[in-house]
């Protein structure tokens, strides 16, 4: 299971997915470019000390990120149809949040397998996109135990 996120636009964001990945024991992969420098002092504050244990892959872009996905790429989307706690996930999947002001471009979403929301009976627009990555990475991990 991995977690990639294309083209961040807020560092402290991708700090706390690198925070995430690293307490789920789960590979991230960065897809660039991003909206900030990305360097371990931009990631720091949010990264905390868990930068050499959580870490990230780099991918200059879309086109050379997506051959390097092993298993199916699900995209986490406010415009999914099928909700997150009814996905059926496998151990080899790479989920996919988009940048912070505009998701991910029509292009990249079809090219993703499945498309998967979170539902918020609360009536929210949507959630920040390192919550929704937490809560996402937790639900597909929870049920491959």
């Amino acid at each position: 299971m991995r977690l990639a996120v294309y083209e961040p636009d807020i560092a402290a964001n991708l700090g706390a997915m690198i925070r995430i990945c690293a307490c789920f024991g789960t590979g991230l992969d960065v897809i660039e470019p991003c909206g900030f420098p990305l360097s371990d002092k931009a990631l720091r504050r949010a990264a905390m000390d868990y930068m050499p244990q959580g870490g990230y892959v780099r991918h200059d872009s879309w086109d050379r990120f997506r051959p390097t996905v092993a298993g199916r790429l699900v995209l986490l989307s406010t415009r999914a149809a099928s909700p997150l706690h009814e996905f059926t996930f496998n151990p080899t999947d790479t989920l996919m949040v988009g940048r912070e002001s505009a998701g991910v471009p029509d292009e990249v979403a079809d090219a993703c397998d499945h498309r998967v929301y979170i539902a918020m009976p609360g009536g929210g627009r949507s959630l920040n996109v390192g919550v929704a990555a937490g809560i996402a990475l937790h639900e597909a991990l929870r049920t491959q135990f």
